[in-house]
């Protein structure tokens, strides 16, 4: 995708060939930077940090963290401790492991002299994978907004999205906005509500400021207004990304997720969610009862960061001083809330069979 002007991935390998570049994603909106990760610690702090974020984009970091321990220590016991150390970093996010198993497969029966070369050729094969998966997700989505134009008769195609699920999270295209993004490049009217998304606002600072450098209609609403809007006609279709899908299609997403999947249904909204099959955790079943939910700080609840009038960034407290906060970072929405999984290889039921049909050589026997 292109930032005035200038197209960019999330990731990308630097000039010296060994060295990793990041977009610092909590810099964003307000400042554009980008850091250079040198070794495994850097990497997996990334990702504990939040500087990078979403599900492909963690387990394309994790990979080349990897690599850059490799370039100090190419032993077995090396290559296991920088796997152990970066998938420790977040447990809800499944492509962060399948990441680390297709490097630790590539990596374990060479020795220690070859492995540098092919493990950055196995991380360079995961997010090139990871960018093609994306764009053909965009074109599988793109027939069931052509479906809502047609169904909807004039005006634009109203598409209620929640977190970031876009370039930013997955390398490039993204998953739920990548049909957005090719909507919007084939001349179809569409226009996004983008949910803030609290505690972190991924939708105020990441998601807003994608589509707006895309040049995509948007509007920013509170995250209790999506209901509301669906009620009264003005949501078209939900799309949303996942960290995680269960074999039977259950998905672990940003949380209020759920309650928008809930509200979509009381309101007869479809409710889509895209992935890619890296996403899909073939070894669980039932999403609430089996997919980790990750906790996190409860600063993040009780205060925010902004922009001052005087173009200073700043955190500010919300809640007086000492309040306790709870901060699950996801929720689990039922297979029996979503409409369809729109994957790359196509788009299915949110069940164990309509899976299997697309990724039988995956499913279990």
């Amino acid at each position: 995708m292109r930032i005035d002007g200038t197209p960019y991935c999330a990731i990308w390998l630097a000039e010296d060939g060994w060295s990793v570049f990041i977009i610092d994603q909590t810099r964003l909106p307000w400042d554009w930077a980008v850091a250079r990760l040198t070794t495994v610690e850097e990497a997996a702090e990334a990702i504990e940090a939040m500087r990078v974020r979403g599900a492909p984009l963690i387990g394309a970091t994790a990979a080349y963290g990897l690599c850059l321990a490799l370039r100090v220590d190419a032993s077995d016991a090396a290559l296991e401790a920088a796997h152990d150390r970066l998938l420790a970093t977040r447990p809800t996010a499944v492509n962060l492991r399948w990441a680390l198993e297709a490097m630790r497969e590539r990596l374990g029966s060479l020795g220690p002299e070859e492995r540098v070369a092919a493990a950055y050729a196995q991380a360079g094969e995961i997010v090139e994978g990871e960018v093609e998966t994306c764009r053909r997700i965009g074109e599988q989505g793109l027939a069931l907004l052509e479906e809502a134009r047609r169904a909807k008769g004039g005006g634009p195609v109203n598409i209620l999205t929640h977190c970031n699920a876009g370039w930013l999270a997955c390398v490039d295209w993204g998953t739920a906005l990548a049909p957005i993004y090719r909507a919007f490049d084939a001349g179809i009217p569409v226009h996004v509500w983008v949910d803030e998304t609290r505690p972190r606002n991924q939708g105020a600072s990441l998601t807003a400021w994608e589509l707006g450098k895309h040049g995509v209609p948007h509007t920013l609403v509170a995250d209790n207004a999506g209901g509301h809007l669906m009620q009264r006609g003005q949501v078209d279709l939900c799309l949303v990304g996942t960290d995680r899908t269960t074999r039977t299609g259950d998905v672990a997403n940003k949380i209020g997720t759920y309650l928008k999947a809930l509200a979509a249904r009381e309101a007869g909204v479809p409710f889509y969610v895209a992935l890619p099959g890296s996403t899909i955790d073939w070894t669980v079943a039932d999403g609430l009862a089996e997919i980790p939910i990750e906790e996190r700080g409860a600063a993040e609840v009780t205060h925010v960061m902004g922009r001052t009038a005087a173009g200073e960034v700043a955190t500010v407290a919300l809640a007086p001083e000492g309040t306790p906060a709870a901060n699950p970072a996801f929720d689990v929405t039922p297979a029996s809330l979503v409409t369809r999984l729109v994957t790359e290889r196509g788009v299915c039921a949110a069940s164990e069979e309509g899976l299997a049909g697309l990724y039988p050589e995956r499913a279990p026997a």
